[in-house]
């Protein structure tokens, strides 16, 4: 049985017809820490036959939309939201009688990506298409507020054996800088204090203030700017700490006793966490790593940039090295299979973490897709070290299909451990990476853009290594005849500088003159703390219901993320509150039917999928993409490569890269320049895919020849993995890091002496005692370097020179004083006792 796929994807650009979405513009309101974010997009048919346009999109996976219309011909369509099924049929019907319908959905099975349908569009007519959504804006080690709005959806890989259609892979991909459509963002700043900067990693207008006390602000995109990447504010506010609340009135039209009808209460709490000065070793730290083809693309599209799986190993030298003495780790590495370093966890010491960077070493993006149910089964069905509390890390591109399957696994075992979780590279699954880290009561990172990885995993393994607050519950204080009832759930554990949002709903009446006080309680070692915030009992009017829109989003993903997802029951209680709040959920979704037309669209109807940007095409990168196992005929498969999208999952895989990869080289399946005169060639799939994927992987070149039946086969030129791909070349400080012992320690060897720029003989002569030990002298010196010449990276290593301070302290005794006074002499920077606590 053969299937005909376009492995472009992108109809209009093999047809030369133009991509039906024109523009999008967004207007940010951002009010402290809370988005609303109102998107229009604009499309227009200048075809001869009326369209279908769809337009998959990426959203981040705790975003409320709660708006849908569309405006054409002066005249605005104000959606409806319905039960998922029902609103299809509404589109469908309104399709097929000649209307013009509009249909919004939230994928199934990741609740960070939406499709938008315009359906009948008319020939040479223009629609214009908004939605609106709230959001929770997470909170930076720097005390950064983050706004991102994705412009890049990666796909989904979907494993075998999973029967749940993924809409990510069908969308059409082009490279980063053939974005065809242009976005306009304007964004205003509202916060009680100094709004002090705000930076982005795209071009922006300069920060204007809206008054003279700076607490009102805005700032927009330049021009003409490519949505070709996702677009990130990074706010910076005074007092960014303190704890607030916003009441908010409900509707008048809703009944008193719901959600919508009652005030709803955003209680904002950082808890007072001192940092711990002893660290414990009472821990079993396994590192699960994505080696999946994705992860030889690089960080960004700057040329130069490293791969996300250099990124990935040069933070696990990070890691390994400041792990404490005593603890126990492990490391997996995941694809389409998996292994681990060692069969259980291994104590760490100086042996344990040596062999383990050897196999770091040679750790290499070659596993194929993205498949992380099986690694963690196989973590999960392994029992805890004996009084060592498990902490999992997980490093992922986030891109796969069985999202809420994963979440359910990790939040099953959360009794047992925390988990700390790590987006790589913009288009990462913010409903996975947040999703397992919520589900494990532990921390979700992303990596975009320019950022290093390394600095915000070492940070959440320093929050791993010191006490947390737990046992949390709130209480409140209110005028007789009011009643506060929580709304979401209160968080199970916090850290260090991290915030928390609880939504409450306020039942009874109001006196706008009454005070309220709300209690958050909490266990921090072993000690019970009390923090209050008083406030009014004078809420604010918003036609835009910010609070309890979210307040209703969390309610939603909490029944989602719940063990009973998928009962009718649940789902029952998931599509009341949906309607109740016009929040879409998996189950429900938005339709707007035009029903004023003067008479019926006629003519054949045709489908223009929307394509967007992927780090998958840009130059040099290989993105593995998952084809149908079905085969396929008449497609240049030259022009697969180049397009590099995925149709629908199916059991076997084929890797399909963008230009010149380092993983599989283009010539080897490349086609004469006659072939390019033809836009087909035939392929034949009827052997086993993953054999010659497992060629591929082993570099057996001629297995894999002897296997493929491509017409026109080209004799392979280039090496395997290894020869083809050049070795990045580390830092100075990621090169004397290296050299650290497991115990803090440096050792005053050849290899050190080198990195010094001195012999093992001339660094020796300079010990200023002869009583000081040499590895003292070399982790001093060490210690030194890293404070003068390294400081850029201080977030990196100050881990592991904490350890290396409590080593040297316990070693050098009296003679630190001078040893370090000399070791600032040598590398010729000022003395600075206060590194040593002198």
């Amino acid at each position: 049985m053969f299937r005909r796929f376009n492995c472009s994807g992108l109809v209009n650009r093999t047809s030369n017809k133009p991509v039906p979405l024109k523009n999008i513009s967004v207007n940010v309101e951002v009010k402290g820490f809370v988005a609303d974010v109102v998107s229009t997009l604009v499309y227009k048919n200048e075809e001869e036959n009326p369209l279908e346009a769809v337009f998959v999109f990426p959203m981040h996976d705790d975003c409320a939309v709660y708006k849908f219309e569309a405006t054409v011909d002066g005249k605005t369509v104000v959606a409806e939201i319905q039960e998922k099924q029902q609103a299809r049929d509404t589109y469908d019907d309104a399709i097929s009688s000649g209307q013009e319908a509009f249909l919004l959905e939230q994928d199934e099975s990741s609740s960070d990506v939406f499709t938008c349908t315009v359906g009948n569009l008319p020939p040479k007519q223009e629609a214009t298409v908004g939605l609106a959504f709230v959001m929770e804006l997470p909170l930076e080690a720097d005390g950064a507020v983050r706004f991102v709005l994705p412009g890049v959806l990666n796909p989904r890989y979907t494993p075998q054996g999973f029967d749940q259609g993924q809409v990510t892979q069908q969308v059409p991909r082009v490279p980063m800088s053939e974005v065809p459509y242009k976005l306009e963002m304007d964004a205003s700043i509202q916060y009680p204090h100094e709004i002090t900067k705000v930076e982005s990693n795209s071009t922006i207008t300069p920060l204007q203030y809206l008054n003279s006390d700076k607490t009102s602000a805005k700032v927009s995109l330049d021009q003409g700017h490519q949505f070709n990447k996702d677009v990130e504010l990074l706010i910076y506010y005074s007092d960014v700490h303190k704890p607030s609340i916003c009441l908010e009135s409900g509707l008048e039209t809703a009944e008193a006793g719901t959600l919508m009808g009652d005030a709803a209460l955003m209680l904002n709490f950082y808890p007072s966490i001192p940092e711990s000065t002893s660290q414990s070793n009472m821990w079993e730290f396994i590192f699960v790593v994505d080696r999946s083809g994705s992860m030889a693309c690089p960080m960004n599209n700057k040329s130069r940039a490293t791969t996300r799986i250099s990124s990935a190993k040069e933070t696990l030298l990070f890691l390994l090295k400041s792990l404490p003495l005593g603890c126990y780790f492990n490391i997996y590495g995941f694809g389409s299979r998996y292994e681990s370093f060692f069969s259980e966890s291994r104590e760490y010491t100086q042996d344990s973490m040596q062999e383990a960077l050897e196999k770091v070493e040679k750790m290499e993006a070659n596993f194929g897709g993205t498949e992380i149910l099986q690694p963690l089964q196989d973590i999960y069905k392994k029992a805890c070290v004996p009084g060592r509390l498990r902490q999992v890390f997980i490093f992922t591109d986030g891109e796969v299909g069985n999202t809420k399957q994963v979440i359910l696994l990790v939040k099953k075992h959360s009794t047992n451990h925390r988990c700390f979780s790590f987006g790589i590279g913009e288009g990462a699954s913010t409903a996975l990476v947040k999703g397992i880290a919520k589900a494990a009561n532990g921390t979700a990172e992303f990596i975009t853009g320019s950022e290093r990885m390394q600095p915000k995993v070492l940070q959440s393994l320093k929050r791993a290594l010191q006490s947390s607050v737990k046992d949390i519950s709130v209480s409140w204080q209110l005028p007789s005849g009011v009643k506060a009832s929580l709304l979401s759930k209160a968080p199970v554990v916090m850290f260090q500088n991290q915030r928390s949002i609880i939504y409450a709903q306020l039942k009874g009446k109001l006196d706008e003159k009454a005070e309220g006080h709300a209690s958050v309680e909490y266990i921090f070692e072993d000690q019970k703390c009390k923090e209050s915030l008083q406030f009014r009992l004078e809420p604010e009017r918003s036609s835009r219901l910010t609070v309890h829109h979210l307040a209703g989003k969390r309610m939603i993903s909490e029944l989602e993320e719940g063990e009973h997802e998928n009962s009718d029951e649940v789902k029952k209680r998931i599509t009341a509150l949906s309607l109740q709040t016009g929040i879409i959920s998996s189950h429900t979704a938005f339709v707007a039917i035009n029903k004023e037309l003067n008479q019926p669209i006629k003519g054949p109807l045709i489908r223009r999928d929307i394509p967007i940007g992927g780090y998958g095409m840009a130059k040099g990168c290989s993105y593995p993409m998952r084809l149908a196992a079905a085969p396929m005929k008449k497609m240049t498969f030259a022009k697969c490569m180049k397009m590099n999208t995925a149709p629908a999952p199916a059991p076997a895989e084929l890797l399909c890269s963008a230009a010149m990869p380092p993983m599989i080289d283009l010539k080897l399946y490349g086609s004469s320049d006659s072939d390019t005169k033809e836009d087909s060639c035939s392929i034949d799939l009827n052997y086993s895919m993953s054999e010659k994927i497992a060629a591929v992987y082993s570099g057996d070149k001629q297995e894999l020849r002897k296997k493929s039946r491509f017409k026109n086969f080209r004799k392979h030129e280039e090496g395997s993995v290894s020869e083809v791909s050049k070795k990045e070349e580390s830092s100075p400080a990621v090169k004397l890091v290296s050299l650290q012992n497991a115990d803090g320690s440096w050792k005053l060897d050849k290899a050190f002496a080198a990195f010094m720029k001195l012999s093992e003989k001339e660094l020796g002569s300079k010990i200023p005692k002869q009583e000081i030990d040499s590895s003292v002298w070399a982790t001093v010196l060490a210690i030194v370097w890293l404070h003068a010449f390294g400081a850029e990276l201080k977030d990196e290593w100050e881990l592991l020179v904490g350890k290396a301070l409590t080593w040297v302290k316990g070693h050098a005794g009296s003679n630190l004083r001078e040893c370090s006074k000399a070791a600032s002499d040598l590398l010729k920077t000022p003395f600075k006792p206060e590194i040593f606590g002198l």
